[in-house]
């Protein structure tokens, strides 16, 4: 049996911002390994340390203690600019606000990370993916003429048109009814699955988390027992 390659491994992280009346430690200690192609969920109600956790697993921010790694990579000793080269190369992401640029077309959001990338067929990509999410009429909407759900499949269209070896995704329903919701989370695990990425999902929804191979439940800033399926590497 092959051994699973390790993508993603976090030890002992902390986070402490400073305050005007002293210091707040967001994150106490956490520890976690996800392999490569695994599918994981972060639980947690808002204020839980879940989204900061998100922040520092994918280079976004760097911790006040500890060290992460991704693909080998520690993150934790890298500079801005290096960070946001590793991110440029192989990190997706899906937010709650879809976070699309105003002036453009869906299909020039979509193509716009694989442009910066210098990827030179970045637009039969975005049309391909834009078939893919439904939206091939709608190549040349702006954002302000398209729903919710339209927006956020554009966005995960954006995500994956680089074909990134891991995605961070947190809270991609929150914002959309349960219907269209349901549609956005199919995708994503659609196109997840068929790229092979290794997908970090960060949610207060339960029943979205079960979806995910893993799940680590956080409660203020710590990792918690949890009574949801699969819960493993707890640090």
């Amino acid at each position: 049996m092959n051994t699973p390659e390790v993508h993603i491994n976090a030890v002992k992280l902390a986070k402490t911002v400073k305050l005007t009346e002293g210091s707040l430690t967001i994150l106490h200690d956490i520890s976690l390994t996800i392999n490569r192609g695994e599918t994981v969920a972060i639980v947690g109600a808002s204020g839980s340390g879940k989204s900061t956790l998100l922040s520092l697993l994918a280079g976004l921010d760097l911790p006040s203690h500890g060290e992460v790694y991704l693909a080998g990579r520690p993150l934790h000793t890298l500079s801005e600019d290096e960070r946001a080269a590793v991110r440029a190369a192989d990190v997706g992401f899906v937010f709650q606000s879809f976070l699309l640029l105003p002036s453009l077309t869906a299909l020039e959001n979509i193509t716009l990370p694989a442009e910066l990338a210098g990827i030179k067929d970045a637009r039969s990509r975005g049309l391909a993916l834009l078939e893919q999410v439904g939206l091939s009429a709608r190549a040349d909407f702006f954002p302000a003429q398209l729903s919710g759900g339209e927006q956020q499949r554009v966005a995960i269209a954006r995500a994956f048109i680089t074909r990134p070896a891991v995605l961070f995704a947190d809270e991609p329903s929150a914002n959309l009814d349960a219907a269209t919701g349901q549609k956005i989370e199919d995708l994503l695990f659609t196109l997840n699955a068929e790229q092979g990425t290794t997908l970090v999902l960060v949610t207060h929804n339960n029943d979205l988390a079960q979806r995910c191979q893993r799940q680590y439940r956080m409660q203020a800033g710590r990792f918690i027992d949890s009574d949801l399926k699969g819960l493993a590497n707890v640090g």
